[in-house]
C-alpha cells in the first residue's frame, strides 16, 4: 500500500518542493491518480539547463508548458540555473510574465565548458513587470541587462542581490536599486566591463548592504561607492582593487561592520561607523584610515586581520579609540604577500593606561609564536585588567618542547588580571 501517497497535499508539496530539478517534479504525474495534478500546484520550481543533454528549444518548450499549466495562485521560488544552452532571455521573460513569484533566481553558470561569451543572457528589466507586484526576493547572477524605455518599479522588493551584472551604465544600475521603496537587504558584487563606476545607493529602508569589488576590476579606473542609507545596520564591504573610495556615505545606525578594503582611501567610510558594536578590519594603512577624534563608544567586539604589514598600527589605534571594548579576536584571514614586509612591536608610542579597560575576551587565531606575536600577546595581558579569558589558537604542527615554551611566555605573574584563564589550542 501506498503509504506516501495518503499524506496531505501540504506535505507532498512539500517535499516536491525539495527536488533539484522541475523535470523531477512534473514526472511525478505518472506515478498515480493521486499525483496526477499535484505537481501543478508545487511552490517552489528549479529549471535547470544541465540535467539532461538537450537543446534550447526543447529545454523552452518545457518551460513555457509546464508554467502554462501550473496552477498555484503564487510561486514562492521560481528558479532558473542556466549555462549549458544559455540561448537568449525571451524565455525567462515569457516565463516571468506567466507566473506570480515571490522569489525570482536567474543563474548563468559562467564556468560551464559549453558555455562562451557569445551565449551570455540579455534581459530587459521588464523581464519582472509580470510578477514585480508581489516579488519580494530577486538575485541575477552573470546577466546582461539592457536598458528599456519603461520605468520599472518594485514595489514589495525587500531582498535583490546583484552578483557579476553587466549594466548599460551607472544611471541605469543606480535607478535600479532606487526604484526598491521597501528594500532591506542588498548584495552588490562588480565584475570587469560591467560599465559601472560610480555606485550609487540610495535607500531609506535598506538595513543590510553587502558591496563586492574583486582585484580583476581594472585599477586605473576609479570605481566610487556613494552611500546614503540612514537606516542601515550591516554593512560589508571587500574591495580588492587600489582605486576604489567611498566619496560619501550617510550611515548613523551602523551595528556589525565588516571592511576587508585594499584601497588606502578609507577615511570617510570608517568615518561613519562609530556607532557600530562588531567591527571586522582588513585595512592597508593606520594613519589616514579614519579622522582623528573619531570614537568608536559603542564598539563592543573588534576582528583584525594580519595579512597586512600595516595591522599592528591599525590595531593600536582602534585600540585607543574604544574604551568599552570587551572582545578581540586577531587572526590571519588572507594569505601574506611575500614582498610585503611584517610589523615590528614597537611599544615606545603606546600609552598603556588608556587601552583595554573594560576588555573580558582576547583570542588569537593562527598564532606562530614569532617574537612580534610575544611580545602584543604579552602586552595585552598585561595592560587587560578586566581580561576574564585568553585564547591562543595554532594551527601548524608545534613539538612538546615548544608547547611548554609557549606556556612559559605567559606566566601569571606578567597578567594584569591573575584570574584571566589562557587556554592554548594546538594542531595535533
Amino acid at each position: 500500500m501506498d503509504k506516501i501517497s495518503q499524506l496531505h497535499d501540504e506535505l507532498l508539496l512539500g517535499i516536491l518542493s525539495l527536488l533539484p530539478n522541475a523535470k523531477d517534479v512534473v514526472a511525478t504525474m505518472v506515478l498515480s491518480k493521486r499525483w496526477r495534478y499535484l505537481w501543478m500546484m508545487v511552490p517552489s520550481l528549479v529549471y535547470d539547463d544541465s540535467y539532461q543533454d538537450i537543446d534550447y528549444g526543447r529545454f523552452s518548450r518545457f518551460v513555457d508548458r509546464s508554467l502554462a499549466l501550473h496552477k498555484a495562485p503564487v510561486i514562492d521560488t521560481l528558479h532558473f540555473k542556466l549555462g549549458h544552452i544559455c540561448g537568449s532571455g525571451d524565455t525567462l521573460i515569457g516565463a516571468a510574465e506567466k507566473c506570480c513569484v515571490r522569489k525570482l533566481i536567474i543563474k548563468i553558470d559562467d564556468t560551464s565548458s559549453r558555455s562562451s561569451k557569445t551565449d551570455q543572457v540579455i534581459l530587459p528589466m521588464s523581464l519582472c513587470s509580470g510578477v514585480h507586484i508581489m516579488l519580494a526576493d530577486l538575485k541575477l547572477q552573470n546577466v546582461v541587462l539592457v536598458d528599456v524605455s519603461t520605468p520599472v518599479s518594485f514595489p514589495s522588493l525587500k531582498r535583490l542581490r546583484l552578483k557579476s551584472v553587466k549594466y548599460p551604465g551607472n544611471e541605469f544600475v543606480n535607478n535600479l536599486i532606487s526604484s526598491c521603496p521597501v528594500l532591506e537587504d542588498l548584495v552588490v558584487k562588480q565584475c570587469s566591463d560591467d560599465n559601472v563606476t560610480i555606485l550609487t545607493v540610495r535607500v531609506p529602508s535598506l538595513k543590510r548592504l553587502s558591496l563586492i569589488q574583486r582585484a580583476e576590476l581594472e585599477i586605473d579606473v576609479p570605481h566610487d561607492f556613494v552611500i546614503d542609507t540612514p537606516s542601515l545596520e550591516h554593512l560589508k564591504i571587500v574591495d580588492y582593487t587600489y582605486g576604489s573610495r567611498v566619496v560619501k556615505s550617510t550611515m548613523n545606525r551602523i551595528i556589525t561592520a565588516s571592511m576587508d578594503i585594499f584601497s588606502p582611501q578609507t577615511k570617510e567610510i570608517l568615518g561613519s561607523l562609530t556607532s557600530t558594536k562588531r567591527l571586522f578590519l582588513c585595512l592597508p594603512n593606520s594613519k589616514d584610515a579614519y579622522p582623528v577624534g573619531n570614537i568608536f563608544g559603542s564598539l563592543i567586539h573588534l576582528t583584525i586581520c594580519t595579512c597586512e604589514t600595516e595591522w599592528l598600527n591599525v590595531l593600536i589605534r582602534v585600540l585607543r579609540d574604544s574604551p568599552n571594548l570587551k572582545t578581540l579576536k586577531i587572526e590571519q584571514y588572507h594569505n601574506l604577500r611575500d614582498e610585503d614586509p611584517r610589523p615590528c612591536w614597537n611599544e615606545t608610542s603606546l600609552v598603556p593606561e588608556y587601552l583595554l579597560p573594560s576588555l573580558e575576551t582576547f583570542e588569537w587565531v593562527d598564532y606562530e609564536g614569532t617574537k612580534t606575536e610575544k611580545q602584543v600577546v604579552a602586552f595585552i595581558l598585561r595592560i587587560a585588567s578586566c581580561l576574564k579569558q585568553a585564547t591562543i589558537v595554532s594551527f601548524k604542527y608545534i613539538d612538546h618542547d615548544k608547547k611548554l615554551e609557549m606556556l612559559n611566555d605567559f606566566p601569571v605573574s606578567s597578567r594584569r588580571s591573575p584570574a584571566c584563564m589562557l587556554a592554548f589550542s594546538w594542531n595535533l
